[in-house]
């Protein structure tokens, strides 16, 4: 399960995330829809680990991931 709990992120002074929340379940297929600039593809960077949210959580399987470097979650 991934699930991602009251995320705030910002590109250096900007924010363009504000309290993002939602889960996924295993086996669940969920797409992310929008406009352009919506924060697609930031919302992504984020649970990747390429951007780390200035605040709230992403956990994946019980265990916190927005605070480990991108090539650590591949392990």
């Amino acid at each position: 399960m991934l699930e991602i709990s009251n995320i705030d992120v910002s590109y250096g002074d900007v924010q363009v995330i504000w309290d993002v929340s939602f889960v996924v379940r295993q086996a669940e297929v969920v797409a992310l829809i929008g406009a352009n600039g919506a924060g697609k593809s930031t919302i992504l960077k984020t649970i990747s680990g390429l951007l780390r949210p200035k605040k709230g959580g992403i956990l994946f399987e019980g265990k916190a991931i927005h605070n480990v470097k991108p090539y650590n979650l591949i392990e």
